[in-house]
């Protein structure tokens, strides 16, 4: 941790934010509505966001939303008001705004629990969608530590889920390309990138993950996105080649088992590329995340940000509000610009919210943070 982040600290930072606010020029047309205008730098003449800083692209994964009403246009909002212009798009947004089949597990189960810690923990079990709809749908394994409580199936719930499942196939391999072009020009217009939409597809058929990187293509985005695993990257990345995207994998605590490493998942080919979450590792491992990023920045496509506490320390391995844990952020986000690795860098909200504030106001803190960090 070097000295710009130490000096950082949480009330000297929000001291300075509120002072660039209060500076800030608000429209009369929003006057009083604090949570619809963008007080962070916008695009010279165009009045959209830009969380590119010192070359560093900042972005943040829609899942850090997941507590929020959902909805593409919500999405957007939320990206305005964060001053937000690139994302890591969870599926179920987006699916749901193509129509896709109603899960009918939805609100069947209660809310998830706390944060799992245990190296290389994964979720188990279906799950159903909080709101937002930012978890993936019946029949995929939702991310570690976020999977809603599981009780027995009855029959006519398991006849109900493999109905769904095939729903959705047959749905997917039907859906004509031309329909994404209205969700592509949405997030045009609102001067917002889609570089990876996360469907986690590797448990689909083929048919539906050719859907999920032609979707994904038509949206601008550079490649899928999926939990590690050795199935996974052998079944989508022929497919990722094929139409010339990635195969993006994401990892949780693996890299605290022993043995762990990218290089038999990224020897497999040239299109499969990580999404390193740099706070898993450091929290679970307690290493420099940059060992890892400096080691393999070519492979590494997109970074998720967040700040923990260590594992020796108590709470072990816990997120933290950026500022107050021991992650060495503004060595993560230096490197990258010191280096300039066209690495997207995007912010995974997992700490408390408190009742008073919400998930759209840690979002847009945590993209000041990585700017008085970078700039």
């Amino acid at each position: 941790m070097n000295n710009k982040q130490k000096n950082l600290s949480r009330r000297k930072f929000l001291g300075g934010t509120a002072a660039v606010a209060a500076l800030s020029v608000l429209p009369m047309s929003l006057a009083g509505k604090e949570s619809e205008y963008v007080d962070m730098p916008l695009q010279k003449g165009r009045g959209k966001p830009n969380s590119n800083f010192g070359g560093v692209q900042i972005g943040a994964i829609t899942y850090s939303w997941r507590s929020m009403p959902g909805g593409i246009e919500n999405i957007i909002k939320y990206c305005n008001e964060c001053g937000i212009n690139s994302l890591e798009l969870m599926s179920g947004d987006l699916e749901e705004y193509l129509g896709a089949p109603k899960n009918p597990m939805a609100g069947m189960f209660g809310p998830p629990p706390a944060p799992q810690n245990q190296p290389g923990a994964q979720a188990q079990g279906n799950a159903a969608p909080p709101a937002g709809g930012q978890q993936p749908p019946v029949g995929q394994t939702p991310p570690a530590g976020q999977q809603r409580q599981r009780r027995e199936l009855t029959p006519e719930q398991k006849e109900a889920v493999a109905k769904y499942n095939q729903q959705m196939k047959e749905w997917r391999i039907a859906l004509p390309m031309t329909k994404l072009a209205p969700v592509k020009k949405l997030f045009d217009d609102a001067g917002i990138k889609i570089h990876i939409v996360k469907y986690s597809p590797s448990r689909w058929s083929d048919e539906e993950i050719e859907y999920a990187f032609k979707s994904a293509k038509a949206l601008g985005a550079k490649g899928v996105c999926d939990e590690i695993s050795e199935d996974g990257v052998k079944k989508m990345a022929p497919i990722a080649a094929k139409h010339g995207m990635y195969a993006i994998f994401h990892q949780h605590m693996q890299f605290a088992t022993e043995g762990f490493s990218y290089d038999n998942f990224l020897k497999v080919s040239p299109a499969v590329m990580m999404n390193f979450d740099a706070g898993h590792f450091f929290g679970s491992t307690g290493l420099h995340p940059n060992t890892i990023i400096e080691k393999y920045h070519d492979r590494i496509f997109s970074i998720h940000i967040k700040d923990k506490t260590g594992p020796k320390t108590e709470p072990a391995n816990m997120n933290q509000v950026w500022g107050q844990g021991e992650m060495p952020l503004a060595d993560v986000l230096n490197l990258i610009k010191s280096k300039k690795w066209p690495i997207y860098c995007d912010i995974e909200l997992e700490y408390e919210v408190k009742p008073w504030s919400n998930a759209v106001k840690e979002t847009k803190t945590c993209v000041q943070y990585a700017r008085q960090l970078l700039m």
